[in-house]
């Protein structure tokens, strides 16, 4: 009999030059360059031109791409009639899911080359935020604003959603953040896209798949969950009796632990002091607060450290985001690594086909069904 391993916990299923983990050092890299440098220094646009070429790009480099991101923002009028048909309770989750699946019939391209794909990895990456943000205002009534011509992802995205200017360190702090989520190895939405890429499915299916599976509560949705728990707590006093409760009652407390870190989560760390200081700077510090209660409460009795989710939730809602977009946000970062995934299936392509240990019945009569009691 051979031996199984639950959840694939452990096992290697691909080579990969895109996102290096070690778990034991809390490391996390992208073609190998240190997740804390490019949260210090980088860019979102210039992290997804990592992703997606290995190197970081050069000035010229850079702003070609930052002329294809500002080209590709705008959705097609018929695309937003679509949205408009969509029950206004639909979560965004579905939107977004059904969205990238509908984006696929308005690609004028044919062709399947790496050149084609990677034109649709970077449309794809300019038109996630545009969707999330004009859900969110046709939901509420609103018709959907245009991009800006001239601003960066992080600055559209806050200004398509609000319809005010963000100031320069609310958009820098989203822009740390989408570094953050970019990629994060074969997790379970990376994975989902693999498998589907490896069938040679579209990229627009690929990506589909990883927002379903990203969509479930153990893997994107934990942050929405965290923020859902804060609020329920309400105020700094009643952080630590509400998590000793949940705990007598055996109760799963979101954003704790990881897979692969046995430390803490890098990404965690640069969303703690932006929790922290987003908190100060809108003279509301609760969220932040009550977070670290429950931070030091877990490890001292789970030993275990917060990951990129439970900070994340914090820096979301005190910068004025509707809790349920958590999620989505997280995708308009991800699609930067998906899609990066994606085409280094494509460029070696093997179909992806794991075998299942069978622990049912050996031999089972058939009984015609006049028989069967």
């Amino acid at each position: 009999m051979s031996t199984t391993t639950e959840g694939l916990e452990d096992v290697v299923a691909a080579n990969s030059r895109i996102c290096d983990i070690d778990g034991k050092l809390g490391k996390l890299t992208y073609f190998g360059v240190d997740v804390h440098d490019l949260a210090k220094y980088s860019s979102f646009e210039e992290t997804a031109y990592l992703l997606w070429h290995g190197q970081l790009p050069t000035q010229g480099q850079l702003e070609e791409l930052k002329a294809q991101l500002n080209a590709s923002r705008s959705l097609p009028k018929r695309f937003i009639d679509l949205l408009w048909l969509l029950p206004p309770k639909s979560s965004p989750m579905e939107v977004l899911r059904t969205s990238i699946s509908a984006l696929a019939a308005f690609d004028a391209e044919s062709s399947g080359d790496a050149e084609s794909n990677l034109g649709r990895a970077i449309r794809l990456t300019a038109a996630m935020p545009t969707i999330v943000a004009s859900w969110e205002n046709i939901r509420n009534g609103r018709e959907p604003l245009a991009p800006l011509a001239d601003k960066s992802h992080a600055t559209n995205f806050l200004y398509m959603l609000t319809g005010k200017m963000p100031d320069d360190y609310t958009a820098h702090v989203l822009d740390v953040a989408l570094i953050l989520h970019a990629d994060h190895e074969l997790n379970a939405s990376t994975f989902a896209a693999r498998v589907a890429a490896g069938t040679l499915a579209n990229m627009y299916a690929a990506v589909t798949a990883a927002i379903s599976a990203l969509s479930g509560p153990l893997h994107g949705g934990a942050n929405e969950q965290v923020m859902r728990m804060l609020l329920r707590i309400g105020d700094v006093g009643g952080a630590e009796a509400y998590i000793q409760d949940a705990l007598a009652r055996k109760e799963r407390i979101m954003g704790f632990g990881h897979r692969v870190y046995r430390t803490e989560d890098p990404r965690a760390t640069h969303l703690r002091a932006m929790s922290k200081e987003l908190g100060e700077r809108a003279g509301d510090t609760r969220w932040y607060e009550m977070s670290r209660i429950i931070e030091e409460y877990i490890k001292q009795h789970k030993g275990l450290n917060a990951n990129v989710d439970f900070y994340s939730a914090s820096v979301y809602y005190t910068m004025g985001m509707p809790v349920d977009l958590d999620t989505p946000i997280f995708a308009c970062s991800r699609i930067s690594g998906w899609t990066a995934h994606v085409l280094e299936q494509y460029a070696n392509n093997r179909l992806i086909r794991p075998r299942a240990e069978y622990v049912g019945p050996k031999v089972t009569p058939y009984v015609p069904i006049e028989q069967r009691g």
